[in-house]
């Protein structure tokens, strides 16, 4: 696959990750998020399953049990991630929950210098404290405005920064993308229905009347854009592909602002902005001089 392909996949899979905060938030009028959470991902790992399959038959490649294990850890967290993102849907507006969703870029580099010794680049500090002030204007300039669910948000954000630092990894160790999320959906699914028929006790009535919102989030939030996701994180670089996918939170707001009619404050507006500029500087500016500094260090092997 080319680079600009990969490129476009991960464009249309922040644009359908975007839009699906507009209907995570409007199924919760019909049902608890574990119910909605197992309804989308086992259908979104149903739809895609005999591609996965198909794959999986193609090359050949049986998981190892090592590999096995990280499968599930990485249920494991997206079925988190999932959770909490859900769950502070219920008390914060699609905006904000798109915005504070897309402060993983900043628990990326965080965890990997916890877990892999990777030191973060000192840009990093210098756009944390540019996010904060971000949040806060985010939420009208003060943080009695700050509730539960932003919290909740923000917290959910941690484990999609363990996504999307695991599935890159997987997908290209196990050279089954395709596969991997299938199997993750329904792990994710099963993990949710099983909490689900114990704290919320769902009903058939429920998942009749938010149907819609199950069938968009289950086949195109899920199984098309985690999919499109999983293929073209193995052929754009994590820092371009970091950029793309944070536009996620510009869709959200769109997406709020004409179907649910949002409004965020005149200072709202200027705090989304401080905090997606310091989502893509994050990202940006350690993978531009990177690359400045590879094209000297080339100039001065050919002219020493």
């Amino acid at each position: 696959m080319t680079r600009p392909l990969a490129t476009l996949l991960l464009l249309a899979c922040t644009m359908l990750w975007g839009f699906a905060f507009v209907a995570q938030k409007s199924a919760m009028d019909s049902m608890g998020p574990l119910t909605f959470a197992a309804a989308r991902y086992l259908l979104g790992g149903l739809v895609i399953m005999p591609l996965a399959l198909f794959e999986h038959k193609r090359k050949k490649t049986p998981l190892s049990p090592r590999h096995w294990g990280l499968v599930m850890v990485l249920s494991v967290v997206f079925f988190l991630g999932s959770w909490l993102q859900q769950e502070g849907l219920i008390s914060t507006t699609v905006t904000n929950g798109g915005f504070l969703t897309g402060l993983y870029v900043f628990f990326v580099p965080a965890i990997a210098f916890i877990v892999m010794r990777t030191k973060p680049h000192p840009v990093v500090l210098i756009c944390v404290p540019l996010a904060l002030v971000g949040i806060y204007y985010l939420n009208g300039g003060g943080l009695d405005s700050f509730n539960l669910g932003d919290g909740i948000i923000v917290f959910s954000a941690v484990f999609w920064a363990c996504h999307v630092l695991m599935l890159g990894y997987i997908a290209r160790a196990t050279g089954l993308p395709i596969y991997v999320s299938a199997i993750s959906f329904l792990a994710a699914g099963l993990m949710a229905l099983v909490f689900a028929l114990v704290l919320e006790q769902p009903n058939i009535a429920a998942l009749q009347a938010g149907w819609i919102q199950i069938a968009y989030t289950g086949i195109l939030s899920t199984a098309v854009a985690f999919t499109f996701q999983a293929i073209g994180q193995q052929y754009v670089p994590s820092a371009n592909a970091a950029i793309i996918l944070s536009a996620e939170s510009l869709f959200a707001a769109l997406g709020a602002a004409v179907v649910l009619g949002e409004r965020l404050p005149l200072v709202g507006y200027f705090g989304a902005s401080v905090l997606f500029i310091a989502i893509v500087v994050v990202e940006t500016v350690p993978a531009v001089l990177e690359k400045r500094r590879l094209r000297v260090s080339a100039a001065e092997i050919m002219h020493p």
